[in-house]
């Protein structure tokens, strides 16, 4: 969840008691819940309305999927597909090694997204 781990949250709360005061905290994490929840349902229902304006075509359509850095990773793989396609394979030894490649590349651009 935002990247952040179990220590990062015991840290962020040990400061939230001490800025805040413990009475005070209850009712912080109230309303960070809210907050959380409505800004859950606003990107909820964007993502549908854009689903439903794009028409069926988009019926899959994530939020994520808008990000820069996954456009240009789907259509770098998509290059990467296409550019197989047009290569004719001379033996089964080939095509693997070229099976190889593609899955290296894969996560090769998977690995440069999460950093």
């Amino acid at each position: 969840m935002f990247g952040i781990g179990l220590l990062e949250l015991v840290v962020i709360a040990v400061l939230g008691v001490l800025v805040v005061g413990p009475e005070k905290m209850p009712d912080l994490a109230r309303q960070a819940a809210r907050l959380l929840k409505s800004a859950k349902q606003v990107t909820d229902s964007v993502r549908d309305e854009l689903r439903e304006n794009l028409g069926p075509d988009y019926a899959d359509l994530e939020i994520t999927d808008l990000h820069p850095r996954s456009l240009v990773r789907k259509h770098m793989l998509e290059a990467l597909r296409d550019d197989e396609d047009d290569e004719p394979l001379d033996d089964h030894t080939h095509e693997h090694d070229d099976e190889h490649d593609y899955e290296t590349t894969e996560n090769e651009l998977t690995e440069r997204q999460v950093s």
